[in-house]
C-alpha cells in the first residue's frame, strides 16, 4: 500500500474540525498564543472526561504541549472555514498575526484563546502523551466546557475539503 492509497482511503472518513490553542508564556515579553487546526480529535472517556488530539511530531504545537499542560479546543462551526484554513497553512505567518482579527476570549482555566462563534469550547489539561508513528496522541482531562446556543452546523473535512453540514 502506498502513502497515496492510504490517504485516499482515509479521506472518505468525514471528520469534525477543531482549533487547538495554547498560550506559550515563554515566547516574548507577554507570551504568544499558538493555534493548530485538527481533524484527529475525539472523546475518549466520560468518567473521567477525557479527549484526545493527534499532533505531528516536532511541530510547534507538539513542542508547546510537551511543556504547557493547559490547552483548549474550539469546535468550529460551518461558517468558520477561513479560521480552519488559516491555522492549517504550511509555511504560515506568525501565530500572533493569525489571531489578530479573530474574535476570541481567554479561557479562565487554560489561559488559551477560545474562538468566538465556535459550537463548543473545551479547556483541557494533558494527562498522557503517546508517540504513534509520526504523530503524538495527546490525551487530556476536560476541565471546563461551554456550548453556546449556536444555530450553525459543524465544519467537517471530507475528501480533502472543508464542508458545511446543514
Amino acid at each position: 500500500m502506498s502513502d497515496d492509497e492510504f490517504r485516499a482511503a482515509l479521506s472518505r472518513l468525514a471528520a469534525g474540525v477543531v482549533l487547538i490553542t495554547a498560550h506559550d508564556p515563554e515566547d516574548g515579553p507577554r507570551g504568544e498564543d499558538v493555534g493548530m487546526t485538527a481533524t484527529a480529535f475525539l472523546s475518549v472517556s466520560l468518567d473521567p472526561p477525557l479527549v484526545m488530539v493527534s499532533v505531528r511530531n516536532d511541530s510547534r504545537m507538539d513542542d508547546l504541549l510537551e511543556l504547557q499542560p493547559l490547552w483548549a479546543v474550539s469546535v468550529l462551526s460551518g461558517h468558520q472555514r477561513q479560521i480552519a484554513g488559516r491555522f492549517a497553512m504550511k509555511g504560515r505567518i506568525s501565530d500572533r498575526l493569525l489571531f489578530e482579527d479573530i474574535p476570541c476570549v481567554r479561557g479562565e482555566v487554560s489561559g488559551a484563546p477560545l474562538i468566538g462563534g465556535a459550537l463548543a469550547t473545551l479547556e483541557c489539561r494533558t494527562e498522557q502523551r503517546v508517540v504513534a508513528g509520526d504523530h503524538t496522541l495527546v490525551i487530556a482531562r476536560v476541565l471546563a466546557t461551554s456550548a453556546p446556543a449556536e444555530e450553525d452546523g459543524p465544519l467537517t473535512y471530507f475528501r480533502g475539503k472543508y464542508r458545511q453540514l446543514d
